[in-house]
């Protein structure tokens, strides 16, 4: 049996492709700007699935952050690569989804000092199907009010992943019906 290393597209600072990495050796120290892409899921009450991070994952290791995030493989579309990760971390096939912020881009330094360096599009999803999270992905994870969290991050910042602290007020303000859009 083979086994295929998951690799992520390298980005130019523009944004452009220039080559590929194995995705377990491109997060160190001094991580390379790379492709990525994070989700926002919704039910149809509005509400936000929020996920804790598997205490297994290289970083940001048992922190609450968005629903799920991904990298799209060399040469694989972005919806593909959403829809993947979506089934992977969650087990669900999403309702719908769409790009809420397009040019998102992101740098971040864990506490064991790994750096997350990536371009990352943003996408909000509906779901209906029942959660069936994967372990080495996900340790928790909670159906919660968007305003309520948008409140817990600005009082608690570092109790969640950076790239959601970064990417709800954002959402909040391309989408100042959040809690409803799903309705």
């Amino acid at each position: 049996m083979t086994v295929v290393q998951e690799q992520v597209v390298l980005l130019s600072d523009a944004g452009l492709p220039i080559g590929v990495a194995d995705k377990a050796t491109v997060h160190t120290a001094d991580t390379q700007l790379h492709l990525a892409f994070s989700c926002h899921v919704f039910d149809q009450a509005g509400r936000l699935l929020v996920t804790r991070r598997s205490l297994a994952k290289r970083t940001w290791p048992g922190v609450w952050t968005n629903s799920f995030c991904g990298h799209p493989a060399p040469g694989e579309a972005m919806d593909d690569a959403v829809l993947r990760r979506a089934d992977a971390e969650l087990g669900v096939t999403l309702d719908s989804f769409e790009v809420a912020l397009p040019d998102f881009r992101y740098r971040a330094v864990d506490a064991a000092g790994v750096v997350e360096n990536e371009i990352c599009p943003v996408y909000t999803a509906v779901v209906t199907d029942a959660l069936q999270p994967n372990p080495d992905e996900v340790c928790e994870s909670q159906w919660v009010d968007p305003d309520a969290l948008l409140t817990a991050i600005a009082a608690t910042p570092w109790a969640f992943s950076p790239w959601l602290t970064l990417q709800l007020p954002q959402l909040a303000l391309a989408r100042p019906l959040l809690r409803t859009q799903s309705r």
